[in-house]
């Protein structure tokens, strides 16, 4: 064997085997944050839906909407769901029963979805649906993403319009057609500082439309903000709220007492007690100066301290 083929082996040896190429890895993330949520018939709730391609591959991303009723009732309504940026056009996944659609994706990208759930407006109190997100990876199933967003029907409190001064007869009407219907009317309020409309509190408004409708000194119902003809609760909660009945009244305030064996004298306020709804008086016409304790609808303010 001669020099140069003891050379040639060792070069052979000595060269390195080509590493395989890299597997791809496939992953997907999604954007979402789960809650749970309570809609009044009608009502729409509208999400931001983030789908991003964790993997380091191009994939095809799967998209599954599984709609999960739970009603303490038979044979709820269905409730729309509707997905836009998913494709083209709109992706009603309650009216075209198709559950599941795919778009790719390079590797880190991303695509933006928003997601609408409305509440139907024949909704029952009790009536549920959970709406699981599942973003899945077609280069790996195992690879995939989901949330879950928990909703609820609660009843909606609407205002009614009434003549001025019929108020509590137009409410008595109310609840005694809606009885008879059954229509889901829960309670009527007659604000006393608050004339001209009634509050009712009830799953449907609609239905709540064609109690009202025909009834003498009724005005109809008055319709609210978008799809929902729903009020705010804060709007009528200071009706709700009995306010104290030492509620307006200061110390130094110059009052009349309206009851009580002091009846007609004037005095001035001393001390309040809120809690036990009491204030301490001072008489003026008395011929000793003596702290009296009297309720506080038992005096009526003449004269407050800053106007003095």
């Amino acid at each position: 064997m001669g020099l140069l083929d003891d050379l040639s082996k060792r070069e052979a040896k000595s060269e390195s085997k080509p590493e395989p190429p890299a597997v791809g890895h496939y992953a997907v993330k999604l954007d979402l944050k789960e809650e749970k949520v309570s809609l009044t018939a009608g009502q729409t709730k509208e999400y931001a839906v983030v789908v991003t391609n964790t993997g380091t591959e191009d994939d095809t991303i799967r998209i599954k909407v599984d709609l999960v009723y739970n009603s303490e009732l038979p044979d709820p309504p269905e409730w729309t769901v509707k997905l836009y940026g998913v494709e083209d056009k709109v992706w009603d996944v309650t009216f075209t029963k198709v559950t599941e659609k795919e778009f790719r994706l390079i590797a880190d990208g991303q695509r933006e979805i928003t997601l609408t759930v409305t509440c139907p407006k024949g909704a029952r109190y009790g009536d549920r649906l959970n709406v699981v997100v599942n973003a899945i990876s077609k280069g790996d199933p195992g690879a995939f993403d989901a949330k879950t967003l928990s909703f609820s029907a609660r009843q909606a409190v609407l205002a009614v319009k009434s003549s001025i001064g019929h108020e509590r007869a137009v409410a008595d009407a109310i609840y005694a057609r809606a009885k008879a219907k059954d229509v889901g009317v829960f309670s009527v309020l007659v604000p006393a500082n608050f004339r001209g409309y009634v509050y009712v509190e009830s799953m449907n408004p609609d239905r709540l439309e064609e109690v009202v409708r025909g009834l003498r000194r009724a005005r109809g119902v008055v319709k609210g903000e978008g799809e929902s003809t729903g009020i705010a609760f804060s709007e009528i909660e200071a009706y709700l709220t009995p306010k104290p009945i030492v509620s307006g009244i200061m110390e130094g305030d110059i009052v009349e007492l309206v009851a009580g064996p002091f009846k007609g004298e004037k005095a001035r306020v001393m001390k309040i007690d809120e809690t036990k709804e009491e204030i301490t008086v001072e008489l003026f016409e008395a011929m000793v100066r003596i702290p009296v304790t009297v309720r506080g609808d038992s005096v009526r303010v003449l004269q407050k301290e800053e106007e003095k």
